[in-house]
């Protein structure tokens, strides 16, 4: 039994207590700090058994800086994943485009081949075609460069009207054509556009002059052709006689801008002596060597009057190519030329296709 004279005694001691543990819990919690920043007790030695699944709060990371980013704790970022989005990059740059002109026997184009009957191949390895079209309908870029250089300037009338001709004949909506005129100079006449009385007039306007720069109106058209943007056709259209004399350009610089740009050439020799042994046959040699490796033509006419069949036989050849395009497998190194040949595996036709490419910085 508990006496009147303990129970004031027990009463301030329970008080005591109570403020004691309440002190203990204010000291613990610290209000003004987060709770994963709370003080942690110390627990005794023998404990860490007990108290083995109890929860521990987070610890968090450091932030990273402003505007990088970093991949979470519990999504890393593999390094097959970058390898993987890098790839995809890759992918969308390294996509070649070969416009192909197929032939038959009686040497007219033949549209309506199937995917099945081509193959491409990069040096020597068979690719897998990834883009196919029939008659493709991508929009023509046309750089028509008139020779008007004294050695050709005898027919340069009839050049004139048959370029008038074919400006207005191969003109469809969506493309566009420039004229140049080319002695010693390359001068751009009218800018790229599909107005043709303005074209017409600037092809009947070119002037004479001296000298003949074939290689600089190469690389000075293919560059032109080159800012006009991706996904249209690049045509060059050369009417000239070939007698290279005042190049700035060699003939390395014109191939490798024309291969580079993904430009077509054409070529038509207006041939005023007939005999070779009057004429600089070495320019012909080099406008074939450029104009086969760009997958053009050549055309020699006889005579002026040919050239309206030359630009009906090229107009009809434009509107029936073929668009293949493959990712290259393997990969050649970084600014080099590659070897490309097309083939149609059955039946009796002739391929003409770009015959190598220079790829791109990696």
């Amino acid at each position: 039994m508990i006496s009147r004279t303990a129970r004031p005694f027990a009463a301030a001691a329970a008080l005591f207590a109570a403020i004691f543990a309440t002190g203990m819990t204010f000291a613990q919690d610290k209000p003004d700090r987060p709770p994963w920043a709370q003080p942690r007790p110390k627990l005794p030695a023998n404990s860490a058994s007990a108290d083995s699944t109890a929860p521990v709060p987070p610890t968090l990371p450091t932030p990273p800086p402003p505007g990088s980013i970093v991949p979470t704790p519990e999504q890393p970022l593999r390094p097959e994943d970058a390898d993987a989005q890098r790839g995809k990059i890759k992918v969308r740059v390294e996509l070649v485009n070969v416009l192909a002109s197929v032939l038959d026997e009686h040497n007219k184009p033949s549209p309506d081949l199937p995917v099945e009957a081509f193959q491409v191949y990069e040096e020597g390895v068979a690719q897998k075609i990834e883009v196919f079209e029939s008659e493709t309908k991508q929009p023509l870029d046309l750089a028509l460069m008139i020779d008007s250089s004294m050695s050709a300037n005898m027919e340069i009338a009839f050049e004139k009207e048959a370029a008038a001709h074919f400006i207005r004949q191969v003109l469809r909506p969506g493309d566009s054509l420039s004229v140049f005129g080319f002695d010693e100079n390359v001068t751009q006449l009218a800018a790229f556009s599909d107005n043709v009385a303005t074209l017409q007039a600037a092809v009947r306007k070119i002037p004479p002059g001296a000298g003949t720069s074939i290689y600089d109106a190469v690389l000075l058209g293919a560059k032109a052709l080159e800012h006009r943007g991706e996904e249209r056709r690049r045509v060059i259209i050369l009417v000239t006689d070939a007698g290279e004399t005042t190049s700035r350009a060699d003939f390395d610089a014109a191939r490798k801008e024309a291969v580079r740009s993904g430009t077509l050439l054409y070529t038509i020799v207006i041939r005023p002596i007939k005999t070779e042994s009057g004429r600089n046959t070495a320019g012909e040699h080099a406008l074939t060597t450029i104009t086969e490796t760009t997958g053009g033509d050549m055309f020699f006419p006889d005579t002026p009057q040919e050239l309206d069949v030359i630009f009906d036989l090229i107009d009809r050849e434009l509107r029936t190519q073929y668009r293949l395009g493959y990712y290259p497998t393997p990969r050649g190194p970084a600014n080099t030329y590659r070897n490309i040949e097309v083939k149609v595996l059955n039946g009796d036709y002739h391929v003409r296709a770009r015959k190598t490419y220079l790829t791109g910085p990696q």
